[in-house]
């Protein structure tokens, strides 16, 4: 028997899981900052220091981004701003999830693109904005049109894009200060001497320098899979969101469904916005997919999700062929 879910609990649940996930790339920096330092000063002060210094340098790089990264995202991928005259229509269903959401008006865009998608950007709901290709808007029917943007501006009341932002502000820290390591390494830095060895940690600062070079080539890797597994996370969390708003399973799971199967590519689409997307742009089937770093849960996946939240039973065997691997 299949097990009803209220969204209220999903929310929780996915919460949970993102902070975990980014207490785990915390973790994972400050043990790398600590080896690093320990390893080629010999003293703890020196493993503060190295830690201190790339997370300031990656905070100053993000800054840009923070301010500026949404105009960047939008122009990128051709959208032009709509208003209530030019899209009647999708003006009314985006002020509907607003008003549910309890968000402001956001700024609404329409890109040229037959395939079926839409993002959502902007670094609180006060600067938020909303842009749907123009193959949304035909393939879609009201309901379904309605999940999907209330799935947007879940992302917006969540303040998923400020999330992520700290997300790739600790993944950053840790690729800058694996890298700067590694260079420094290679060109002939660190440790060297028995002068050093007796003012600093002696035989654990040459153990904590060898750990520090394993950790400097994996720890990058790591970060990066859990910075998608964050990802994921909040995609599962914006879908229990937008049913809240909506209180409708069945119109998002439809939207899922249609959006999978469709095998038209998103060109303007790239690795660097793709998680930005109601679902994966990137399709399996491209060239340019990478399944090891997908942004995305599985479609399959997030509907067995929306059809506990009405008791429904999970996917049948040929609905799951028909969608595996679409995503």
């Amino acid at each position: 028997m299949q097990t009803r879910q209220t969204f209220f609990a999903q929310q929780a649940a996915n919460k949970r899981n993102s902070i975990v996930l980014v207490l785990a790339v915390t973790a994972l920096l400050a043990v790398l900052g600590f080896t690093i330092g320990y390893g080629t000063t010999g003293y703890v002060e020196g493993a503060y220091g190295v830690t201190t210094i790339a997370i300031v340098i990656a905070m100053l790089m993000s800054v840009g981004s923070y301010f500026a990264g949404d105009k960047l995202v939008l122009a990128s991928s051709g959208a032009k701003e709509v208003t209530q005259q030019s899209a009647p229509q999708l003006m009314n269903v985006v002020k509907e999830m607003a008003i549910a959401a309890n968000v402001p008006m956001p700024h609404v865009y329409i890109i040229d693109d037959t395939a079926p998608n839409a993002f959502a950007t902007g670094r609180d709901p006060r600067h938020a904005s909303v842009a749907i290709t123009t193959g949304l808007l035909q393939k879609l029917d009201r309901e379904e049109l309605q999940g999907v943007i209330g799935h947007e501006l879940s992302h917006v009341r969540n303040y998923d894009i400020r999330f992520a932002l700290l997300v790739a502000v600790l993944v950053g820290s840790i690729a800058l200060l694996a890298d700067f390591f590694l260079r420094f390494t290679f060109w002939g830095g660190g440790r060297r001497g028995g002068g050093d060895r007796d003012r600093g940690g002696g035989g654990l600062a040459a153990i904590m320098f060898v750990i520090a070079i394993v950790l400097a080539i994996i720890a990058p890797f790591i970060a990066r899979l859990v910075q998608l597994a964050v990802s994921r996370q909040r995609e599962y969390l914006a879908d229990a969101s937008s049913v809240e708003l909506t209180r409708n399973p069945r119109g998002l799971e439809q939207a899922l469904a249609k959006i999978a199967g469709d095998r038209e590519v998103l060109e303007v689409a790239n690795r660097a916005t793709q998680h930005l997307y109601f679902t994966n742009p990137i399709k399996k089937f491209e060239e340019r997919s990478s399944n090891m770093f997908s942004t995305h849960p599985n479609i399959v996946d997030r509907i067995n999700r929306l059809r506990q939240l009405s008791g429904e039973p999970p996917l049948i065997a040929s609905d799951v062929q028909a969608l595996q691997g679409l995503d």
